[in-house]
C-alpha cells in the first residue's frame, strides 16, 4: 500500500522492478526497527547489572547500592532472544548496538523499577518461565511503547516508526511469547514475499482495469477528487478478490476496509466497503470469482 501509494503520488512512471525494490528496502527498514526494539528491551533488562556495578563503586555506598536485586537481567525470555541464532546475527549485521542512548537505556530501567509489577517480580529469586516473559511483556507495553521520549528517539531513528508501530507492537510480543521461534534475519517468509511481490506487479498491471469497474460505481463522486489511498486500497481489494484465489473473499473484504479506516480518512471505511462490496455482488453474478475451498477433501 505505502510504495503504491508513493508511485502515484510521484507522477512518475515506476517500472515493476523499481516497485519492487522499494517494497524489498521498506521491508528492511521495518526489520531494522524491529531488530531494534528487541535488541533496546535486551539492554533494558541488563542494565541491572550495570546499575549494580556502578551503585557498589560509590565511595560509600548504601545498603539499597549494595543490594541491587540484578534478577531481571538472568530473565528466561531475555536470555532465550540473547542465545537465537538469528536475532545475534542482525544486531551484529545492523550494528544495532550503535543507535541505543545510554541516558534512554537508564531511564527506561528507572521507570520499570518503580512500577507494582516489577517489585512483584524480583520478590521472588526463582525464574519462572510466565512470570519472566510477563515481566518482558510489561517492559514493552507498559513502559517503552506509553513513553513519548522513548517513541520520539524511535521515530528520529526510523521514519517508518509511525507507520509500523502497531505492526511493531504485535510482532515484538510474538516474539516474546516465543524468542526461540522467530527468524529476524526473514521478516517475511518466501511465501509471503512472494505474494507480496505478486501483489504489487497485479494491482500495477490491473490499474485501468480496475478503474472500469471503480469508475461506474462512483455515481456523483469525481474519481479525480476521490482520496489516492481509498483508489488504490479499492484496486487492491479487486486484484485480490479476482486473481488470488487462495485468500477468502471475507478476508479480503475486511482487510481492505479496516486498512481504509486506518490510514485514510474517517469516512473511508464505509466507502471503500460499499465499493468494493457492490462490484463483489456483481461479479459474483457474474461468476467471475473463482475461490479454492479448503474445506473441501478434493480442493
Amino acid at each position: 500500500m505505502q510504495v503504491l501509494y508513493m508511485a502515484e503520488t510521484s507522477h512518475l512512471e515506476t517500472a515493476p522492478a523499481d516497485l519492487e525494490n522499494t517494497l524489498q528496502k521498506s521491508l528492511e527498514k521495518t526489520r531494522e526497527l524491529y531488530v531494534y526494539l528487541l535488541y533496546f528491551i535486551t539492554e533494558v533488562a541488563q542494565y541491572a547489572e550495570t546499575d549494580s556495578r556502578q551503585r557498589r563503586s560509590k565511595n560509600l555506598p548504601s545498603r539499597e547500592d549494595l543490594d541491587v536485586n540484578t534478577k531481571i537481567a538472568a530473565n528466561l525470555t531475555i536470555l532465550a532472544i540473547l542465545e537465537n541464532p538469528s536475532f545475534r546475527q542482525s544486531v551484529k549485521e545492523l550494528k544495532t548496538d550503535q543507535l541505543i542512548d545510554p541516558e534512554m537505556l537508564k531511564r527506561m530501567y528507572n521507570i520499570l523499577k518503580e512500577t507494582t509489577t516489577y517489585h512483584q517480580y524480583i520478590l521472588d529469586p526463582a525464574h519462572d518461565k510466565s512470570k519472566d516473559r510477563e515481566i518482558i511483556r510489561v517492559l514493552f507495553s507498559q513502559v517503552l511503547l506509553p513513553n513519548e521520549l522513548f517513541c520520539q528517539q524511535v521515530e528520529e531513528l526510523f521514519n517508518n516508526w509511525d507507520d509500523d508501530a502497531e505492526m511493531m507492537e504485535q510482532l515484538v510480543l510474538n516474539y516474546i511469547q516465543k524468542p526461540g521461534v522467530y527468524n529476524t534475519q526473514e521478516l517475511l517468509s518466501p511465501e509471503k514475499w512472494l505474494f507480496a511481490k505478486d501483489l504489487l506487479r497485479t494491482v500495477g498491471e490491473k490499474k485501468e482495469f480496475c478503474a472500469t469497474l471503480i469508475n461506474p460505481k462512483l455515481k456523483n463522486w469525481d474519481a479525480e477528487r476521490i482520496a489516492v489511498l481509498d483508489m488504490i486500497l479499492m484496486r487492491m481489494g479487486l486484484c485480490e478478490l479476482l486473481f488470488f484465489d487462495t485468500i477468502p473473499t471475507k478476508v479480503t473484504l475486511n482487510e481492505y476496509i479496516d486498512l481504509a479506516k486506518a490510514y485514510s480518512t474517517q469516512q473511508s471505511g464505509q466507502f471503500v466497503n460499499g465499493i468494493l462490496d457492490n462490484i463483489h455482488k456483481e461479479l459474483v453474478q457474474e461468476g467471475k470469482i473463482n475461490k479454492k475451498d479448503f474445506k473441501s477433501p478434493t480442493a
